[in-house]
């Protein structure tokens, strides 16, 4: 089985036990305390620095125009738990965790936090494994492999928001909880974004804080069209 991981990865482990200790959430090492089975965190914490280098390395090399803000923010969409998720996706590698039994009923292979942690982890096993070499092919292959364009995935429209509203004196923004559901594993938020007491948008997400950015994107659509480019 992880073999086929392996092949999605471009890269076959000499100790397939550094892969496996990658794929253990922390859930399935506290069940299994006393057999010493290792989570992943301290993998998590190697492959995160690792990412960052590869990727700061790459854009650093690829843009000699671009300012240090720019590079700063481009890496951050990059190393960013939404796109790492979907790097992960494109191997499924959520199919190959190991999970506890909660974590396993409560959909933790589609969490987007789980995944992104396993894929840093994947990225520093392959480091201590390989070296260098190997972790920057799988980088190479999985996130630099798609740089976005435009706007950022990570893009903060609160913050936008915010500042076009302050383009004219006491101004007031207020974002309230209007609405949740699902069960807890899965819930969704439902925010409203209010401008000096007025509706200005509303937002859904799967926390309080993706509503409250998606509630403010609707009310930079609604109340600066083609402000932000």
């Amino acid at each position: 089985m992880l073999s086929e991981l392996e092949q999605g990865l471009g890269y076959t482990f000499q100790d397939k036990g550094l892969l496996k200790n990658a794929l253990t959430h922390s859930s399935y090492a506290n069940e299994n305390r006393d057999r010493g089975i290792p989570d992943n965190e301290r993998l998590e914490f190697l492959g995160d620095s690792v990412l960052g280098f590869v990727v700061a390395d790459f854009l650093y090399h690829a843009n000699p125009d671009k300012p240090e803000g720019e590079l700063t923010r481009i890496r951050a969409d990059l190393v960013c738990e939404t796109n790492l998720a979907k790097a992960a996706s494109t191997i499924r590698l959520g199919d190959f965790l190991l999970l506890g039994h909660g974590e396993e009923h409560g959909g933790g292979r589609m969490r987007a936090s789980i995944v992104s942690d396993a894929m840093e982890s994947v990225i520093a096993a392959s480091y201590l494994d390989g070296g260098f070499e190997a972790a920057k092919g799988i980088i190479d292959r999985l996130i630099l492999s798609d740089i976005p364009q435009g706007r950022p995935r990570n893009f903060d429209y609160k913050t936008a928001l915010q500042e076009l509203v302050q383009r004219k004196k006491d101004q007031i923004l207020q974002y309230e909880l209007i609405g949740e559901s699902g069960p807890d594993h899965d819930k969704r938020f439902i925010v409203e974004v209010s401008l000096n007491g007025e509706s200005a948008g509303r937002g859904e997400g799967r926390s309080k804080k993706r509503a409250e950015q998606a509630a403010a994107e609707a009310a930079i659509e609604n109340l600066f069209p083609g402000e932000l480019k």
